[in-house]
């Protein structure tokens, strides 16, 4: 019964959000950005930048991030979460894509940089690189649906041509994930010295490794649960030892530039700067110091909650970024429409509605009795927790 009114809930909740970002829509493409945003000529770019945006490409990390992992480097043993991880990077890519169309002024024009071109500007290969690599992420996900299908021909042509268009992705990942933070460079006097730097494309590229580390363990933690499956514990917990270390060579990037350009002196000045700052830190640092223990890396809630909280710290660093740091300088106060935060809560929640439809329809997942094969689930599990698979 509570599992009957659980689904009705969050049933409700999701019809709420969508017909909320149905009028919202609505508002938007009626009466025009003005009407539908808090955006001015003295703040233009708003949440759908910040956070669709820039929020969404490096949530959707783990498609790259894994791919490379699995048929780069060979590592094998994280096979059984490839298939997730490039189905989440690529509803991530399209709904990024769906968020754009929101915030441009005139979206009907999104195709012109296909025609012309403008090479010497980031925005630019940003555009080229998402376009190509969401088409790259539809041919590595396209295994699954022909799979569906049972077309072997077709699935044996793409299977033979995969490794080069994985490569292909790999590097048109890390170009646009990269030029994301080039972006901020053309304002070093419109941001606070706590977020632009040099380093920017640097910091962007380590930190979206890392959240595609951390989505990865989120994603599987909760398909776990929804759909009753082996949680890949000894696959998890190798990612969050790798998690550990991406995010202490962030952190050490990231305090060696503040040093160097003097920046942690602004820390003394008073403003909601310097606390939007440490928290984003601690909400980084802490879940580093978590994931070097062993004790964290043997509990799957703690590794669980350590990947949130890393999540919730790296939105918080792309949305200071992007917010925080400009409103410093343009000396206005950004206050979201609440049509903006319908519409993003909407995509946001088509994108999980959208991903268990797919796991439903979909060989997402490894075969059950593969799994069965090579591992034993753990004595003592409880309906309360995701069942855990360890191996050898």
């Amino acid at each position: 019964m509570t599992t009957i009114l659980r689904n009705y809930f969050w049933r409700g909740v999701f019809a709420v959000l969508m017909l909320a970002g149905a009028w919202a829509t609505f508002v938007r493409f009626y009466y025009g950005l003005g009407a539908s945003t808090g955006l001015s000529d003295g703040f233009p770019w708003g949440i759908w930048i910040g956070f669709d945006l820039l929020c969404g490409v490096g949530l959707a990390a783990g498609g790259f991030t894994l791919a490379a992992i699995v048929h780069i480097f060979n590592l094998k043993s994280f096979h059984p979460v490839v298939r997730p991880a490039i189905l989440t990077a690529f509803l991530g890519y399209v709904l990024v894509c769906v968020a754009l169309m929101f915030d441009l002024g005139r979206p009907y024009r999104i195709w012109h940089p296909m025609i012309m071109w403008n090479p010497r500007s980031v925005m630019f290969e940003v555009g080229w690189c998402v376009m190509l690599y969401t088409t790259v992420l539809f041919l590595e996900f396209l295994p699954a649906v022909l799979e569906r299908f049972k077309l072997a021909r077709a699935h044996a042509v793409l299977k033979s041509v995969m490794l080069p268009i994985i490569i292909a992705g790999v590097i048109l990942s890390t170009l646009h994930q990269s030029s994301l933070g080039t972006l901020w460079l053309i304002m070093p006097n419109k941001m606070h010295p706590l977020w632009y730097s040099p380093l920017l494309p640097v910091l962007f590229y380590i930190s979206a490794i890392a959240t595609g580390l951390a989505m990865t363990i989120f994603e599987s933690w909760h398909s776990s649960k929804a759909f009753g499956r082996q949680l890949e514990y000894p696959v998890i917990c190798k990612l969050s030892r790798a998690l550990a270390v991406v995010i202490s060579v962030y952190l050490a990037a990231r305090f060696l530039d503040l040093f160097h350009r003097g920046a942690l002196q602004t820390l003394n000045q008073p403003g909601i700067e310097r606390w939007l700052f440490l928290m984003e830190i601690v909400l980084i640092a802490v879940p580093m110091l978590m994931f070097f223990r062993e004790k964290t890396r043997e509990n799957p809630r703690a590794v669980y909650l350590g990947a949130v909280m890393f999540l919730l710290g790296f939105v918080t660093n792309r949305m200071n970024v992007s917010v925080t740091g400009l409103e410093w300088s343009a000396g206005v106060k950004y206050v979201p429409k609440w049509t903006e935060v319908a519409i993003t809560l909407a995509i946001t929640a088509a994108g999980f509605a959208i991903f268990r439809l797919a796991v439903k329809y979909l060989p997402i997942f490894e075969d059950e009795h593969e799994q069965e094969s090579e591992h034993t689930p753990v004595r003592g599990s409880t309906n309360h927790e995701p069942v855990m698979a360890r191996g050898d």
